[in-house]
């Protein structure tokens, strides 16, 4: 029964919760036994911060408090309660938004052990609609990477590959949701955090329009590029979830004032035969051709294909300025995170090292910013700090959000042609745990972001949805639509589309196609323990 359990999509659990089939205890069970099979152990007992030898996408899990929610469900549906939709479908949290009564560490030593005294806007959201959160989920330190290499509780791996990277930032979440440990799950997306991880992991990723949902409660890396949004293994899903969480929130000052959108009937509406007849669709040029793997290349053209086939009208949009958008998002990102992260000084937040001899206040905070943040957080530190100093910050963040308007521009001079453009997600499938020498060329991974970053300068909504397996290697590839800002509602309509095509074209699923993933972490676990991985 787990196993069937766990393989439904969340609208499907859903309704077999709403019709008692399934009781949301044994669905919350459920999961929780496909965590215990898949996250493995720890691969130092004595040193939590090296990671396990399974998944290791969860950082904390929630047993006691889940499995109390869902039978409060389980009770109100008794006594003939109205409930929410998704009310005893399980969730994970990425571990950058705060949740109280849990660890919210952002997969940082500077946070390690800290419990928030209070929820963030969309965890209110998910309790309200009764949703048990499973736990926490691993992430690259303060939400910074692409690879989830960068937590200091050790990697997340990939179900496709546990060599492999499950993307980043959110790579947690993503992984969760591709190995059945989670139906739904939250991520934040910052530059591609939720999309990226979504493409290579064969899962669904969504960027609402910024200012949609509420950043009250989630920890800041760029303020003005941080957007939560959901992951899923379906677009339907998704958009169920995106509702949930969307909304005004008077907390969050750049909290947008419109009614919540009717996502899940946009995707419906996509996936009904002739749903995407006369849509409009730009292709990208800047987005594809040189630089992308040719067999991500090669499931996008055949998308792209099946959308003409559907009746949608393909044509090619030029966006000149999105070759200076990585420089510009690097740029931005890193002077806000210098902002952001400047509290973290073992004087007001975070971790306190107090070192030998005279502890002055400014080697207390040097000594404890040296403990507590990554090679990563410290670099992006550093070059955002350099880039807002006297005599800098014209040249450099003031040219960044110079280009930032030429892409909002090219943005919109594509949408007075089209109604969603259309990309792959990420130029690569997933490379190998340690494959990136970030350290000699930080550009390497930097540039997984290339075509996800434009549409963060730009705040506007974006989805990435499995678009089938490269074939020299047979790992995913990720599709991704945009739309203009807060018309969220078209990428959903439009990735319910596709996804119907491509299922129809694949016989099912793309995760149909793997193996087992418990299995495949007790073999790996077992290869490790053997000193063969």
């Amino acid at each position: 029964m787990s196993e069937r359990i766990v393989e439904l999509s969340a609208a499907d659990l859903a309704v077999k919760l709403a019709s008692g089939d399934i009781s949301s205890v044994d669905a919350v069970n459920a999961h929780l036994e496909q965590i215990d099979a898949t996250e493995g152990h720890a691969v130092d007992p004595e040193d939590r911060h090296k990671g396990t030898d399974g998944l290791n996408a969860f950082l904390h899990r929630n047993r006691e408090g889940a499995l109390r929610v869902a039978k409060e469900v389980d009770q109100a549906r008794a006594n003939g309660e109205q409930l929410h939709e998704l009310a005893g479908v399980p969730i994970a949290v990425k571990d950058l938004i705060v949740t109280k009564g849990q660890p919210t560490t952002a997969a940082s030593r500077m946070l390690e052990g800290w419990l928030s005294p209070y929820d963030a806007t969309v965890t209110k959201n998910v309790r309200a609609a009764k949703m048990p959160i499973l736990g926490k989920t691993n992430l690259d330190e303060f939400a910074m990477g692409s690879s989830t290499e960068h937590s200091a509780f050790g990697p997340t791996r990939n179900p496709w590959d546990l060599n492999r990277i499950p993307g980043g930032s959110g790579g947690g979440s993503a992984a969760a949701v591709s190995a059945f440990q989670a139906p739904l799950a939250l991520g934040t997306d910052t530059g591609g955090s939720i999309r990226q991880p979504a493409a290579v992991t064969g899962t669904v990723g969504v960027k609402p329009t910024y200012g949609s949902v509420s950043r009250y409660g989630v920890i800041a890396m760029a303020s003005s590029l941080d957007q939560v949004g959901p992951c899923s293994r379906t677009v339907l899903d998704s958009a169920l979830l995106h509702e949930v969480i969307a909304g005004h929130d008077p907390q969050d000052s750049t909290s947008l004032n419109d009614p919540v959108g009717s996502f899940a009937a946009a995707a419906r509406q996509g996936a009904e035969d002739g749903g995407l007849k006369g849509l409009r669709v730009g292709v990208v040029k800047q987005l594809t051709g040189e630089g992308f793997q040719a067999g991500v290349q090669q499931r996008f053209n055949e998308a792209v294909e099946l959308l003409q086939s559907a009746g949608a009208e393909v044509v090619e949009v030029e966006t000149p300025n999105f070759e200076y958008a990585l420089g510009a998002y690097y740029l931005i990102m890193s002077s806000e995170v210098s902002s952001n992260l400047a509290k973290y000084d073992g004087v007001r937040f975070g971790l306190r090292v107090v070192p030998e001899g005279n502890p002055t206040i400014e080697r207390v905070m040097g000594a404890s910013r040296a403990a507590g943040f990554g090679d990563e957080v410290k670099r992006r530190i550093i070059l955002g700090t350099y880039a807002l100093s006297a005599g800098y910050y014209d040249a450099y963040y003031g040219s960044a959000q110079q280009v930032r308007t030429l892409v909002q521009r090219d943005f919109n001079a594509a949408f007075e042609k089209v109604d969603v453009l259309i990309s792959p997600t990420a130029p690569t499938t997933a490379f190998t745990i340690g494959g990136v020498d970030e350290s000699a060329d930080p550009m390497q991974m930097y540039l997984n972001d290339i075509a996800t970053i434009p549409t963060n300068l730009a705040g506007i909504p974006a989805i990435s949805l499995p678009g089938g397996l490269a074939p020299e290697d047979d790992l995913p590839v990720g599709i991704q639509f945009m739309a203009p800002a807060r018309e969220d509602a078209r990428v959903y309509r439009a990735g319910a589309g596709l996804e119907r095509l491509l299922n129809e074209k694949w016989g099912g699923p793309v995760w149909a196609s793997r193996n087992d993933v418990a299995t495949t972490v007790r073999d790996f676990a077992a290869g490790a323990a053997l000193g063969g991985k």
